[in-house]
């Protein structure tokens, strides 16, 4: 998904905005300016993201978190801007390339424009995830509306829902008409060749449900955790936590599926439980225990 001035230079035009001709001004470190997009009035939304998706493709915006972990290369970016008079108003990331893009959303005069860099990383140490000890809803929850004291649904996704608890929250999606998950009843009987490929195949599989949950649980919410967006699909921060191979193979000789496959599960310094889960039939959930 390379992405080139040109391009953008002509999206400008067919979203009725003019290009930016001095980028230079905001940009720092070592990335690299890909282009702009300016508008004579604030970007609808609708316009807006239809910018985005021309730009970054098949690829997943995912949005910054100022408060979250802070990734060197982008703030190099982003520094200059926070410190000036003209901070952005949004911020977005997309990793599904060969280096990473930036999107900042700035005013500019009556409107605004949205300035597109190339990363060559993203470069975090990782850190031990965290659950941000105060919540509110009207933030954490926005994209969601309340339909009870204790239940939000998604906007846009009825299916996908969040229950609040006494000491914790649960994030529920469900889509029928997904495809089950067999079991492989007689793994233990293949032959190593065929284990290694039978693995494989589960590892993908599961690979898929956890991005899935992502998008659905990490990346419709605001500042629940530490993590950026994008850690949490990076090994060097999920790998320990992810449910090993060892413990994949274990299932698949006993040849019973439990009632709920758990992907990724840890316990944050202050002991809160962070829980990913499916079914393998079209429903999943996250938990959050403890706080």
């Amino acid at each position: 998904m390379k992405v080139f001035s040109a391009f953008l230079l002509s999206l400008a035009v067919a979203v009725c905005a003019a290009p930016v001709k001095k980028t230079a001004q905001y940009t720092a470190g070592s990335a690299k300016v890909m282009g702009a997009v300016e508008s004579k009035v604030p970007f609808s939304g609708d316009r807006l993201f239809g910018v985005l998706d021309s730009v970054g493709g098949t690829g997943t915006w995912m949005e910054w978190d100022i408060n979250g972990v802070k990734d060197p290369s982008l703030m190099d970016v982003l520094n200059p801007m926070l410190s000036g008079a003209n901070k952005p108003e949004m911020v977005w990331v997309v990793t599904e390339r060969s280096k990473p893009l930036v999107a900042v959303l700035l005013p500019k005069g009556n409107g605004e424009v949205i300035l597109f860099y190339e990363l060559n990383s993203l470069n975090a140490k990782p850190e031990p995830l965290s659950v941000n000890p105060v919540l509110s809803p009207d933030v954490v929850l926005r994209d969601y509306r309340q339909i009870s004291e204790t239940e939000f649904v998604h906007r846009d996704r009825e299916n996908l829902k969040v229950k609040l608890m006494p000491k914790g929250m649960s994030f529920t999606y469900e889509k029928r008409g997904e495809d089950p998950l067999r079991m492989e009843r007689d793994y233990a009987s293949k032959t190593f060749a065929e284990k290694q490929s039978i693995l494989r195949d589960y590892e993908d599989y599961f690979k898929y449900e956890y991005s899935l949950m992502l998008r659905a649980f990490v990346q419709s919410t605001r500042g629940i955790f530490n993590w950026q967006a994008w850690h949490w699909y990076m090994p060097e921060w999920n790998a320990k936590f992810l449910m090993s191979r060892r413990e994949l193979e274990a299932i698949l000789v006993r040849g019973v599926a439990p009632s709920m496959w758990t992907l990724f599960k840890t316990k944050t310094a202050r002991g809160e439980t962070v829980e990913f889960k499916c079914n393998g039939n079209g429903f999943w959930e996250l938990d959050v225990i403890g706080f």
